[in-house]
């Protein structure tokens, strides 16, 4: 599987003046709807046969309609990816959050949008959807 540039994990940011700076430090990136997606990978799972126990971690944050280890592609030397689809997005856009640096059995999650895995009929509705809730702000 070719390796895209969007699943490379960022530096963190060293050069935010003081009142901009959190607790701890983070990267800085920006999505739009496009970049958002239901399908995330996983990456850092410490390959001891956790597929049960990654499995039960995301099931807490939504219901998942696939959830699979991703074989052919490239990661740290003793890691496994593995690729999650949730339901709907607002419950994949709170688990992102929630995963990405999370540590899990000795390694590092980092967790990012895989966009380019969703179909015509997903990108669609997210696409409405992201239309509707701006009309419904707006009014």
């Amino acid at each position: 599987m070719k390796e895209v540039k969007h699943h490379k994990q960022q530096t963190l940011c060293q050069t935010r003046p003081a009142y901009r700076q959190g607790r701890r430090l983070t990267a800085v990136k920006t999505y739009t709807v496009n970049n958002e997606s239901q399908h995330l990978f996983v990456y850092g799972v410490p390959k001891i046969d956790l597929f049960n126990e990654l499995k039960s971690l995301c099931a807490k944050h939504g219901k998942m309609s696939k959830f699979h280890l991703v074989a052919d592609h490239k990661t740290e030397i003793f890691t496994e990816c593995f690729h999650v689809v949730y339901e709907k997005i607002e419950v994949a856009k709170k688990a992102k959050r929630l995963l990405d640096n999370k540590s899990f059995y000795g390694g590092i999650l980092h967790v990012c949008y895989a966009p380019e895995f969703e179909s015509m009929e997903e990108t669609k509705s997210k696409l409405l959807l992201r239309n509707q809730s701006i009309l419904q702000y707006k009014s």
